[in-house]
């Protein structure tokens, strides 16, 4: 009965902020119920000396709030954003090919964190979660022509660090440490954590 309950007042009223296909996936393979409304939040450049995390939670925070204020009341609005870091640089969504090759070079060969922050937020303005998850990712050395391959593929284009580990991307990876799925772009775990814990307490 107590999880009748917690699936009723907790995810049927989820909304997602966020129009990425990867996450949308994510939460109807997990058993969530949901809607998409777009947040429409441009992901701008870090602040001066903001660490990645940071970064990441504060976009995931925007997005949250945003959809929020034009939401009903009693819904639970998510918001996320995934970031790439390596060597302390953020890498978000390429700007073209040349960038996309670019960040690919970074890559190569080195293990890089993807970070994934959400945020849980209801209408209008009452943030209830934000947390993060971090993976560590581990590529293969690439050559010039596995790069150009790729990039020519027009998969990187919308991805963080430009790639997509559930694509053709992934025969570049030689190991990952933590949430494949944060990779993807949503800690479904995590998330799932944190509304058993809201759906506790309601």
């Amino acid at each position: 009965m107590g999880q009748e309950r917690f699936y009723n007042s907790t995810f049927m009223k989820l909304i997602l902020a966020s129009q990425s296909p990867r996450r949308s996936e994510l939460l109807r393979n997990a058993g969530f119920d949901f809607e998409v409304i777009s947040s429409g939040v441009e992901e701008g450049p870090p602040i001066r000396e903001e660490p990645p995390e940071e970064y990441a939670r504060r976009a995931a925070r925007a997005k949250a709030l945003r959809v929020a204020a034009r939401s009903p009341s009693g819904s639970l609005v998510l918001g996320a954003d995934t970031i790439v870091t390596i060597g302390g640089l953020i890498l978000g969504k390429p700007t073209g090919p040349f960038d996309a090759a670019r960040m690919l070079r970074l890559l190569s060969g080195q293990t890089h964190e993807v970070i994934t922050a959400i945020c849980l937020v209801r209408p209008p303005e009452q943030i209830v979660a934000l947390k993060h998850e971090t993976t560590f990712v581990t590529f293969r050395e690439l050559n010039g022509d596995e790069i150009r391959a790729y990039v020519a593929s027009h998969e990187p284009f919308d991805k963080a660090g430009a790639y997509a580990i559930q694509g053709l991307a992934s025969k570049f990876v030689t190991q990952i440490s933590g949430c494949y799925f944060n990779v993807v772009g949503l800690p479904v775990s995590l998330l799932y954590e944190v509304l058993k814990t809201l759906g506790e307490r309601s």
